[in-house]
C-alpha cells in the first residue's frame, strides 16, 4: 500500500520556500510505500528525467540563462524539483542531464544520468530523438514502431510538453530538436529484458505516472503484458510461459523447446490467463516447479505464497484421491516443503496417480480462469524428482509450439 505524508506538491513559491527550509530537494521525501513492515521511498522515473532535462536544456538555449534546478509536475500529480547536471550551452544549442533515482525501488537505471540537447531548427514544430544509450526498436508489437527511439508514449508527453511551454513562454516560433542520450545505457539495457523485447543499443524511457513505486506489482504486470503483446505482434498464436528461473532451467535442459523463445509470468497465473485471453492468444504451454503450480489445482491464480499457500492441504487431497493411507495424508500436512512431501507420497508408490489428479485439477481451474476459450497444457517438475506429470493436451502444444518457431521470423 502506498502512503503519501508529503502535502507540498503545490507548484507555488510559498510550500517550495517551505520544502527547501525543511531540507527537501526533489518533492518525495515523505513519500513511500510499505513492504515487510519496512518503509520504502518512492523515486521518479527515467521520464520524468527526460522531461526535466528536455526543460531545463529548453529554458538555458531560449532564455540564454543558467538553470540550476527544475519543477516538473508528473503525471501522478506530485510535483518534483530536480538538479540539473552537466549543463552546457554553445551557438544554438544547449544540453543537461537529471541523474534516475529509484527511490528503494531494485532498478538497474539507478544513477544513470539522462541527458537532452536542445537545438535551434528553422522549421517549426519539435522533434524528439534518441542518441547513444537509448534503445531502438527493431521488432513489432511496441509502442512505438520498428526503427523509433525506444522513448515510451507518456515519457514522450511530458518532454514535449515541457518543451513546448519554454517556448510559448519565451514566444519562440522555430524549431527545436531534442535529443535524448544515455552515457552507459548500452550495458544497462543489455542486463534488461529490451533485448527479448527487440529493443537494442540502450535503454527505455520508461514511466505512465512519472514516478517509480517500490516494487509495483502494477509494474511487473505491466512488463509481462508488454512482452506478450510483442510476441503476438510479431506472429505467435501459442506461448510457451514459466512462472520463474526453476522453470527456464527445465525447460533448456529437459525439453526440445525453443528456451529463447519462452517468456516468465512470475506469481501472476491469473493475469497472464486474462492478458492472454485479451489478445487473442490460441494457446499456452506452462512449465513450472509443483511448488508454484501445485497452487493452480486448488484456483490460486497468484502463486505468491501472501495471496495463497495451501501446497500441503492441495497435495494431501490429491494423494487421498489417488488411494494414499490415512496416516500419509497426515504426514503430508506437517511438511513444509513440496519435496517433502513428495517423498511421503513416493514412499506409498503413488506419485503417478497423486500428479494425474493434480494435473486434471490444474486444467480444470486454468480452463475455467478463460473460459475454456483456450488451448492450456502445463508440465510439472521437482528439482530433486525431475519430471512429475503433464495436463492433458500437452504433447500436442509441445508440437504447435515446435511448428510455430520453425517457420520463418514474421
Amino acid at each position: 500500500m502506498a502512503v503519501y505524508e508529503n502535502p507540498l506538491s503545490d507548484d507555488s513559491g510559498f510550500f517550495l520556500q517551505k520544502r527547501q527550509k525543511m531540507g527537501k530537494t526533489t518533492g518525495l521525501e515523505g513519500y513511500y510505500t510499505i513492504k515487510n513492515n519496512k518503509k520504502m521511498r518512492f523515486g521518479y522515473t527515467t521520464g520524468s528525467c527526460a522531461a526535466a532535462a528536455a526543460k531545463g536544456a529548453a529554458a538555458m538555449l531560449l532564455e540564454n540563462r543558467q538553470v540550476r534546478k527544475v519543477q516538473l509536475m508528473t503525471p501522478k500529480g506530485i510535483l518534483l524539483e530536480l538538479d540539473i547536471l552537466h549543463a552546457e550551452q554553445g551557438e544554438g544549442w544547449a544540453s543537461c542531464a537529471v541523474k534516475k533515482d529509484g527511490g528503494d525501488d531494485p532498478d538497474v537505471t539507478n544513477g544513470l544520468e539522462i541527458f537532452v540537447k536542445a537545438e535551434k531548427k528553422e522549421l517549426p514544430g519539435i522533434v524528439l530523438e534518441g542518441g547513444k544509450g537509448v534503445g531502438r526498436v527493431t521488432k513489432k508489437g511496441l509502442e512505438q514502431p520498428v526503427g523509433s527511439p525506444a522513448i515510451n508514449k507518456i515519457p514522450r508527453k511530458m518532454i514535449l510538453k515541457e518543451a513546448e511551454e519554454i517556448c510559448s513562454r519565451t514566444g519562440y516560433k522555430g524549431g527545436l530538436l531534442l535529443t535524448v542520450s544515455v552515457p552507459g545505457g548500452e550495458k544497462v539495457g543489455a542486463r534488461t529484458f529490451n533485448p527479448r523485447l527487440g529493443i537494442q543499443g540502450g535503454i527505455s524511457i520508461l514511466g505512465t505516472s512519472g514516478i517509480v513505486e517500490p516494487m509495483s506489482e502494477t509494474a511487473l504486470i505491466k512488463s509481462i503484458e508488454i512482452e506478450m503483446r510483442q510476441k503476438v505482434e510479431n506472429g505467435a498464436e501459442y506461448l510457451l510461459i514459466t512462472p520463474g528461473n526453476y522453470g527456464s532451467a527445465y525447460l533448456k535442459e529437459h525439453m526440445d523447446l525453443p528456451f529463447e523463445e519462452s517468456m516468465k509470468c512470475s506469481n501472476y497465473i491469473g493475469e497472464t490467463l486474462d492478458m492472454a485471453l485479451d489478445m487473442g492468444v490460441k494457446g499456452i504451454l506452462f512449465v513450472s516447479h509443483i511448488g508454484k503450480f501445485v497452487k493452480v489445482a486448488g484456483g490460486i491464480m497468484n502463486t505468491h505464497s501472501r495471496s495463497g499457500d495451501s501446497r500441503a492441504e492441495l497435495l494431501a487431497a490429491n494423494a487421498i484421491r489417488a488411494g494414499i493411507s490415512l496416516e500419509g495424508a497426515r504426514e503430508i500436512l506437517d511438511t513444509i516443503t513440496t519435496d517433502e512431501a513428495l517423498a511421503v507420497i513416493q514412499r506409498e508408490d503413488l506419485l503417478e496417480p497423486v500428479m494425474g489428479e493434480l494435473t486434471k485439477r490444474i486444467l480444470y481451474y486454468m480452463n475455467h480462469r478463460t473460459y475454456d476459450r483456450m488451448l492450456l497444457g502445463a508440465v510439472i517438475f521437482s528439482n530433486e524428482y525431475g519430471y512429475l506429470g503433464q495436463t492433458e493436451h500437452t504433447e500436442k502444444l509441445i508440437r504447435l509450439l515446435q511448428k510455430q518457431y520453425k517457420k520463418p521470423s514474421v
